[in-house]
């Protein structure tokens, strides 16, 4: 095939999550690889045909368990390690006679029947990665499938901390090393921007100090942790801190240097003590848009703030309908009161 020929029949596409798909097809088999950024043509064709070279054989005549084999080998390097761990515990939950069927002989009834059993004994929002992950498998090696039904997705609605509760935690933590983490967390990052920032990271200017944040440790198969780039390029911004929490992070020379489990476990147990009602960490993230916003700031600065690729998941996940009022760089001095 010329070059020109493999340009027409190449597509590039952004998708929801800011990274770029690039798909070819070629002898009726679907070629794919996503990246982080937006690739020329040249860098396109370069990355199909290591693909190409490399990809197992994906015949539609093969088992279903032999096409998600496949499937998850050819994706290896290019999905993210918490994504490729979350694929390789779908894969063990396949039914057995199921695994064993051949993947050509797969329609829409047997798979919703499948889709159906899963469903069981797991969570809506689990049954429909189940769902996907084996839709995806079949329209990979080329079978034209619909996508099963799933059960209706149930809001997730956590239990929200009064700034009373923050404060008492926060209080709590003070004068440990586990105080800077903490506080991180109430300005708003996620666990996998928390875990892999250093000192280097805090950057002093003319304005007072900043946080960058431009990466992400993530943890993969068997236990292991990887640093990553973030989770959209949205998330990768910088933010201000105050000098008091900066200058915190300096002197004792790191951020964090245990496991985001300790964190979680550590944050249950003082709610315990303190007869709080127990969240996840990750709730933090939903406190830290819920005061501010009460605080009256403008919701689009919150979503770069935040890290969030477009204000639609910030509402979906995390927001009321409150006035907007305030810029970014006064979000910092806010949250700083609050435990003072």
């Amino acid at each position: 095939m010329s070059q020109k020929e493999r340009l027409r029949k190449m597509t590039i596409e952004r998708l929801p999550s800011g990274s770029y798909r690039i798909r070819q097809t070629v002898d009726k088999k679907r070629y794919s690889v996503t990246v982080d950024h937006k690739p020329t043509q040249s860098e396109a064709l370069k990355l199909l045909a290591s693909v190409m070279e490399n990809q197992p054989c994906l015949n539609i005549k093969g088992t279903v368990m032999q096409c998600v084999e496949g499937y998850l080998e050819n994706k290896c390097n290019v999905l993210s390690p918490s994504t490729y761990k979350g694929y390789t515990s779908l894969k063990k939950a396949i039914d057995p006679n199921f695994a064993k069927m051949k993947m050509s002989d797969l329609t829409l009834p047997i798979l919703q029947q499948e889709v159906n059993r899963f469903a069981v004994d797991h969570s809506p929002k689990y049954t429909l990665n189940y769902s996907s992950f084996l839709t995806s498998v079949a329209r990979f090696v080329g079978l034209t499938i619909q996508s099963p039904t799933t059960p209706q997705q149930v809001p997730y609605e956590p239990y929200i901390p009064s700034k009373e509760d923050i404060k008492r935690i926060a209080d709590s933590f003070m004068g440990s090393e586990y105080e800077v983490a903490f506080l991180l967390t109430m300005r708003g990052l996620r666990r996998s921007e928390l875990m892999a920032l250093t000192v280097d990271d805090v950057i002093k200017t003319d304005t007072g100090y900043i946080l960058r944040i431009n990466k992400a440790k993530v943890e993969g198969v068997n236990g292991t942790w990887h640093e990553k780039t973030t989770k959209t390029m949205k998330s990768t911004r910088t933010i201000k801190i105050s000098d008091d929490l900066a200058e915190k992070i300096i002197d004792q020379g790191y951020i964090y240097r245990r496991s985001v489990g300790y964190l979680r476990d550590l944050l249950a147990k003082k709610q315990d003590q303190l007869g709080i009602p127990h969240f996840p960490l990750h709730v933090m993230r939903h406190f830290y848009v819920s005061y501010l916003l009460q605080q009256g700031f403008d919701r689009k600065y919150l979503q770069g703030d935040g890290g969030w690729k477009n204000s639609s998941v910030m509402e979906k996940r995390y927001l009321h309908a409150l006035e907007m009022k305030e810029a970014q760089d006064l979000i910092s001095d806010s949250l700083s009161s609050l435990i003072e």
